[in-house]
């Protein structure tokens, strides 16, 4: 992790700049994400909108990872490697995907269903989603990572789903992980107190069942050590003098 800093309005702008392409991404492979369509061409479609968008992707290459968009499916929480499956009707999709603009990095994430949700799945994504508006809700001046990371911690938990606890947040900016690290649950230790121009990824990751995780023998794909289904959402932010901005949403 690089040195804490804070971001200039010029350089929160570039960050905003590629984080409207990673909306964009977010949306056109939600768009894509047919039954049949392989993840494989989800990425590429993905690729080819960066590069007509006129930035270039932080996460290919990124410790030799192979693509330009996580996909994750079904019991998977994050780091899917896109390839030759096909989405399915009836599966739960996170896509994590990120950008750079003139050299200022952003990154963002969201968890959709292919088809009609059951109730159980609909709601782990809606609280999933309300748990990271919660967080951004929290990053104010004068507030702590700790009150951020507690915000989503208190909406996860009395929804009784399990928080995933080996990934979290970060700060962004020049790079895509940067300082401070930004938890989805309590860590009881003194954490950074947040002023205008810190920017931020905030990102819970939650489970229907044991938050327990494990990585697969690619390296990279994370799952749910009992099966049970994962929804992660996450969005780049700017604090600001009152409410935070939001840098990754169309």
């Amino acid at each position: 992790m690089s040195t804490i800093t804070r971001k200039s309005p010029d350089e929160i702008e570039a960050i905003a700049r590629a984080g409207r392409v990673v909306a964009e991404v977010l949306e056109l492979v939600r768009e894509l994400a047919r039954p049949g369509a392989s993840t494989a061409e989800l990425d590429a479609k993905a690729e080819a909108h960066i590069k007509a968008a006129g930035a270039t992707s932080n996460f290919k290459g990124y410790h030799g990872f192979p693509g330009v968009v996580c996909l994750s499916l079904d019991h998977e929480v994050v780091h899917g490697i896109p390839g030759d499956r096909e989405i399915r009707d009836g599966m739960l999709v996170s896509v994590d995907a990120g950008a750079i603009w003139d050299g200022w990095h952003a990154d963002a994430a969201r968890s959709f269903y292919v088809g009609s949700a059951p109730e159980p799945v609909a709601r782990l994504i809606a609280v999933t989603a309300a748990a990271l508006d919660a967080g951004i809700a929290a990053a104010r001046p004068g507030a702590t990572i700790e009150e951020v990371s507690g915000a989503i911690e208190d909406v996860a938990s009395a929804a009784g789903f399990g928080i995933v606890r080996p990934f979290v947040g970060h700060g962004i900016g020049r790079a895509m992980h940067e300082s401070p690290q930004v938890p989805n649950y309590r860590t009881g230790r003194k954490s950074l107190t947040l002023a205008p121009g810190h920017c931020l990824a905030i990102e819970p990751m939650l489970t229907m069942g044991s938050p327990e995780v494990r990585v697969e023998d690619d390296e990279w794909t994370v799952v749910t050590i009992d099966g049970s289904l994962a929804a992660h959402f996450e969005d780049s932010i700017a604090v600001g003098e009152g409410a935070p901005r939001l840098l990754t949403r169309a």
